[in-house]
């Protein structure tokens, strides 16, 4: 592993993604990552990725973390949960990823619209950043509602409008009405 120290959780997001890539399964990372991808710069300890996986599929993936010298944890949602699954993947300093999977309202196309970028020589697969506001209004803490105002702010009128409003309306009602509190209006057909 790369990792030397506490706080290196990015760069054990790149062996994560070695184990990903090499189990053939697709991601996007998500987070403080893609946060500061889209310019919303944030400090965090930890790094995260949804994957395309179904939760039944999550074994075999921890094994494979496992026999790769990572430390795993696997926590499964309740019915009632918007996540399905997390698979947690550590090292011997307390580094983590967090792996989720079944993001309730999640469009499966997500991972088709991620966008490639390199990070320490490394290619790396960023959620686009429709998908990323979708998501963060979807959350709906108070950061969460600050990354996804900033993540417009960035640059209002490079974001595909249409497409952010079919993904927030994927997530439900009180996600498309934290969209109209940015100042969104449903597209005209």
């Amino acid at each position: 592993m790369r990792t030397s120290q506490a706080g290196q959780s990015a760069l054990l997001l790149l062996d994560a993604v070695v184990v990903l890539k090499k189990a053939g399964v697709d991601y996007a990372i998500i987070g403080a990552m893609a946060a500061s991808f889209h310019g919303v710069v944030r400090a965090s300890l930890g790094a995260d990725a949804v994957i395309s996986l179904t939760t039944p599929a999550l074994k075999p993936l921890e094994r494979e973390f496992a026999n790769a010298g990572f430390q795993t944890e696997l926590r499964r949602g309740d019915d009632g949960d918007p996540i399905s699954a997390v698979l947690a993947v550590k090292d011997s300093y307390d580094n983590r990823v967090d792996l989720l999977v079944g993001i309730r309202g999640l469009d499966p196309d997500a991972f088709a619209r991620a966008i490639e970028t390199t990070f320490h020589a490394e290619k790396l697969k960023m959620i686009s950043r429709e998908d990323f506001i979708a998501m963060k209004l979807f959350a709906g803490g108070p950061q969460d509602i600050q990354d996804a105002r900033r993540a417009v702010a960035v640059s209002p009128d490079t974001l595909d409008r249409s497409l952010l409003w079919r993904l927030t309306k994927r997530f439900g009602r009180q996600t498309l009405h934290a969209l109209r509190a940015l100042g969104f209006k449903e597209p005209k057909p």
